[in-house]
């Protein structure tokens, strides 16, 4: 192994591994959804690593479109700034319209009271509809549409930090340093995603949120907004 190639591995691990540690919109929405769904943990991780994939494999086809074309590195991360913005559009609304959803699964698990009269006997008795927010939860299309929302994003969300060290190798004709850097970053950032997701959500499994356990779909997509609003705050 040539020193230039270890300098881009070790660059490659290192960006992977930090830009991925920095952005709570890596881990945080498995997490959260995780936890108010009740996925097992091999569904958690299956669908973190199949976003991970998915959010890598949109920024090396988009370096690879500019090698081709010649596209200078300022353009193509304009091209990435711009998918970012949309990504983080999109997940404020995927956070926002599944914490409107959760309302409502709150709403119909209050407990109220039904009067009933029996033989000119007037008594009351404590109803829910929490089996109707069972049913939706089971049955409605939140449950298969959540993963596909989730895997829309990263594969829209940029890998900023990717572009330039694809783009060197690409620029000196070493392909085959192209392919190791792309494989370093892109496995460092799946793992990464694919460790703090896990030990994160085996520890919330067990959590119990007292009160607020009704509440726990709208807490999720009130963290699922936030994720996408720190990407625009702060540039995640």
């Amino acid at each position: 192994m040539n020193s230039e190639l270890t300098i881009l591995l070790v660059t490659a691990f290192s960006i992977g591994f930090i830009h991925t540690l920095i952005g709570p919109d890596h881990y945080l929405p498995f997490i959260v959804m995780a936890r108010a769904r009740k996925w097992s943990l091999n569904k958690t991780l299956f669908i973190t690593v199949l976003c991970g994939i998915g959010h890598v494999l949109g920024s090396v086809i988009i370096g690879l479109i500019g090698v081709a074309g010649g596209l200078a590195v300022g353009l193509l991360e304009n091209v990435e700034s711009v998918r970012g913005n949309i990504a983080s559009w999109v997940l404020i609304g995927v956070g926002f319209a599944y914490g409107i959803w959760g309302l409502r699964v709150a709403w119909r698990s209050r407990e109220h009271t039904h009067t009933h009269l029996h033989d000119d006997t007037e008594h009351t008795h404590p109803h829910t509809h929490s089996h109707l927010g069972r049913h939706v939860h089971l049955h409605g299309n939140t449950k298969s549409i959540t993963p596909w929302a989730l895997f829309i994003v990263f594969v829209l969300g940029p890998c900023e930090p990717l572009i330039p060290i694809l783009m060197y190798p690409a620029a000196a004709g070493h392909w085959s340093n192209l392919i190791w850097v792309t494989l370093a970053f892109g496995v460092t950032t799946i793992s990464t995603m694919t460790i703090i997701v896990a030990v994160a959500t085996k520890g919330l499994m067990n959590f119990r949120l007292g009160f607020l356990e009704k509440y726990v779909h709208v807490l999720a997509g009130g963290i699922i907004a936030l994720s996408g609003l720190a990407i625009k705050a702060f540039g995640l």
